[in-house]
């Protein structure tokens, strides 16, 4: 008994000695950088995954040091006043509005400032419709302060896109982002000339995207805006909305507010769209659009459960127009569009936005659900009747 009670005794003290070895041992070997990770009990993961995404940084610098160059400032004036501007709407708590305000519903000569966007290094500028179109006259001032007289090339109401060009040559554009790769969350900066302040940079993040506010007051207007909480203003229209990496991502157009200032949020137009439109411009004069020829509007859970699908998104087809694109291919009036060319399509605006930037005679492939059959039915598209 004695030498058993010997082998427990034993073997206690053998097991507080161990012990006691151990947590002299670690406080001896542990690294004094490690001391915080513990504090905090954060654990350290190591990625040696070299295709990660690039890191967010709060630093801009880069990105306005490249964007600045490439906006400008537009003044425009008219002597006489136009019969458009005497129909713009003049309801002072109409939430959205653009930028410039109701000092262009009055009577008499108007003037105006805006923002462009520089688009080649020969003179061509990018910028909104409503900042343009009562103008007789378009003076431009570089960032250099450089003034030029511009020419109006083309634009078009239905999107508030517009083409300026100036006789200048060693431009400086910037590089084009893809705004279909966009990201809700992503950082981006709006650069413009608010209350005339010339080459203002702010920051925000993308809200959303492909949000329509029908603004524009045409049937056949396309409006899939990018919505981000950066702070434009006034004067802010046509300017550049601007990626991390300074990559030009749209052009500011309009904001929401009940007091013709910023109060939160702000909508450019994607660029994919703005080339599409400002090369038609460029080359023609006009924007060429290409129609599917349907009248749309969004799929819900209950129209889901009328037509006998089983989805819950998607656009629905209400009518189709005759002599139409959609008509020639095969598409019927309730059938759900859910793909073009393979993305996914959610929304009327998100529709609207792939079609507008397809060419006359390009095919699209519609991705349609058809009373709960899915089929793929290519759509050769047809110019648009004027």
């Amino acid at each position: 008994m004695k030498q058993i009670f010997s082998l427990i005794v034993a073997g206690m003290i053998g097991g507080l000695v161990t012990l006691g070895g151990a947590f002299l041992l670690q406080k001896k070997t542990t690294p004094a950088t490690d001391t915080f990770a513990q504090q905090v009990n954060v654990p350290a993961y190591f990625n040696n995954n070299s295709q990660t995404p690039n890191k967010v940084t709060f630093d801009f610098t880069e990105a306005a040091a490249k964007a600045m160059p490439a906006v400008v400032h537009i003044s425009a004036s008219a002597k006489k006043p136009t019969a458009q501007n005497n129909k713009r709407p003049q309801d002072d708590f109409n939430p959205f509005r653009f930028f410039f305000g109701d000092e262009f519903l009055n009577e008499g000569p108007k003037q105006g400032s805006g923002s462009g966007v520089i688009y080649s290094p020969d003179g061509y500028i990018i910028t909104n419709n409503h900042v343009v179109e009562f103008a007789d006259e378009i003076e431009v001032t570089l960032n250099d302060n450089r003034k030029f007289k511009a020419t109006l090339i083309g634009r078009d109401d239905r999107t508030d896109m517009a083409v300026i060009k100036i006789e200048a040559n060693g431009l400086q554009p910037l590089e084009l982002a893809d705004s279909d790769q966009a990201k809700v969350g992503e950082w981006v900066l709006a650069v413009g000339n608010p209350f005339n302040l010339t080459s203002t940079v702010t920051a925000g993040i993308i809200s959303a995207k492909g949000r329509s506010l029908n603004l524009l007051n045409s049937n056949s207007a396309i409006e899939a805006f990018i919505q981000t909480d950066a702070a434009v203003n006034p004067g802010n229209s046509g300017g550049a909305l601007v990626d991390a990496e300074g990559r030009l991502l749209g052009i500011n157009t309009a904001i929401a507010t009940r007091n013709g200032s910023f109060q939160g949020y702000s909508f450019a137009i994607p660029v994919n769209l703005m080339k599409r439109i400002a090369d038609d411009i460029i080359e023609y004069g006009d924007y060429r659009r290409a129609l599917l020829g349907v009248n749309i509007y969004p799929l819900d859970s209950e129209e889901a459960s009328k037509i006998g699908v089983n989805i819950s998104q998607g656009v629905v087809v209400d009518r189709v127009m005759d002599g139409s694109s959609a008509q020639y291919a095969g598409v019927l009036p309730k059938d759900v569009i859910t793909k073009v060319n393979g993305r996914e399509i959610k929304s009327v605006p998100e529709l609207q936005e792939i079609v507008g930037r397809a060419k006359v005679g390009d095919v699209i492939n519609l991705t349609v659900n058809r009373q709960g059959k899915v089929q793929e039915i290519p759509v050769k598209l047809k110019a648009e009747v004027k």
